[in-house]
């Protein structure tokens, strides 16, 4: 007799993820999402996207800082420059993206995947509707400091549980959730991989777990909750200091997937 149980959807496979943060038209890495604690690492956007993306980068992550605290898009060019610059790599981006304008002008671009978080927060029902309309190409950023949700660019700190905003989106087509620990953002310390991966088993979309890379070590314990339902993992700053190789972390992530697949 056929066992006609259906099976668990198969999980997208883990992508390393290297993020271009964009202020002033230029690469910068900011520490807690202070906008005064800005370290600039290069002043050519699309070269830094270029090397990425020649490196082997499954996906760019891109955030319009400026954008983000102006509620709407600044960096556009410097996008443009991006797009055009990795040869069809997929580009993500968030940061200002607050109404369908903003999100039809971004896909215009050639962006990939679209980041929605303000607006997930004070529009909720908007983004399922902006995400039923484009499936597979709208995440939703949910930025937290002790596990609740902050927007603006951080600027702004809400009583909204980011597991209860989480629900909000099942069903609704969203690609991914972007799960950052916004006190461990460009501290290098480590990410939150342990309120990330309790994100992932609430929900049944894809977390990407972002902010506090500091190591391989970081990479790898990140990917070895894939089968909780971790999508991924953005590095940032370690990668412009050195402390992550880019190269290293993708060789890294396959190994440790591939190690676990065999003791399943």
């Amino acid at each position: 007799m056929t066992d006609s149980t259906p099976s668990a959807p198969a999980l997208p496979a883990f992508e390393v993820i290297p993020a271009i943060d964009l202020l002033g038209g230029c690469v910068v890495r900011l520490e807690q999402g202070r906008y005064d604690r800005a370290t600039v690492y290069d002043r050519d956007p699309a070269a830094v996207a270029r090397r990425f993306a020649e490196t082997g980068a499954p996906r760019i992550h891109v955030v319009d800082l400026e954008g983000a605290r102006a509620g709407r898009p600044v960096e556009v060019e410097a996008v443009r420059e991006i797009v055009a610059a990795v040869g069809g790599r997929p580009v993500q981006l968030g940061g200002g993206l607050r109404d369908r304008d903003a999100v039809e002008a971004a896909l215009a671009l050639g962006v990939q995947r679209v980041i929605l978080g303000t607006a997930a927060l004070r529009h909720p029902e908007w983004v399922r509707e902006v995400a039923r309309a484009h499936p597979g190409r709208i995440a939703v950023g949910i930025d937290a400091r002790e596990g609740r949700v902050a927007v603006s660019g951080w600027l702004e700190e809400s009583e909204v549980d980011a597991v209860e905003l989480a629900r909000c989106f099942e069903g609704a087509g969203v690609a991914a959730l972007i799960h950052t620990d916004i006190a461990r953002d460009g501290m290098r310390t480590g990410p939150n991989v342990e309120a990330s991966r309790a994100l992932a088993r609430a929900v049944r979309i894809p977390v990407i777990v972002s902010g506090g890379v500091g190591s391989l070590d970081h990479v790898i314990a990140a990917a070895r909750g894939h089968g909780d339902g971790l999508g991924g993992v953005i590095v940032g700053r370690a990668i412009y200091t050195g402390d992550v190789d880019l190269a290293d972390a993708l060789r890294g992530v396959q190994t440790a997937l591939g190690e676990a697949e065999a003791c399943s």
